[in-house]
């Protein structure tokens, strides 16, 4: 048996291409034996990115049990706010337009924004109808659980 450079790296190749752990060489009275761990590095879990409809809700001690709709702010309108901490997205991709701007008018239940968190997009739904009068967030911010991310009037 031969042991030049040459042979050893046609050896290491055949174990690495065929995903071999341990490959044993006889002949005559000589014998080799190449063996390789492999690596048992943790891979990172990555869920699969699923949109998901959320939709956002105030939540005020001020309010009444008999009260269903959320109070409105004398002076910008229904606040629309994050269920969750995330990224704010205004539109689905970055190469489509937003949800909404300032003057759209809304529906109940009409996708306003997204909210990613955990690599999860969250589609937030406007709660009131009514005309968006104030955007308070940017695309890309991160928002926390209760932000005020836009206001309909």
């Amino acid at each position: 048996m031969k042991f030049d450079l040459d042979y050893l790296e046609k050896i290491a190749s055949i174990i690495y291409e065929n995903d071999l752990s341990e490959i044993k060489l006889e002949e005559d009275k000589k014998s080799v034996c190449f063996k390789r761990e492999k690596q048992t590095a943790a891979q990172p879990y990555v869920p699969a990115v699923m949109p998901t409809t959320v939709t956002s809700q105030v939540i005020s001690p001020v309010q009444s049990k008999k009260d269903d709709k959320p109070k409105q702010n004398q002076h910008k309108g229904i606040p629309i706010t994050s269920p969750m901490v995330g990224t704010f997205y205004a539109s689905p991709s970055p190469d489509e337009p937003p949800f909404v701007k300032i003057g759209d008018t809304v529906a109940i239940g009409q996708v306003v924004c997204i909210i990613e968190a955990m690599k999860l997009m969250n589609e937030i739904e406007a709660e009131a109808s009514g005309k968006i009068t104030e955007i308070c967030v940017n695309n890309g911010d991160s928002v926390e659980f209760g932000q005020v991310l836009m206001y309909v009037e």
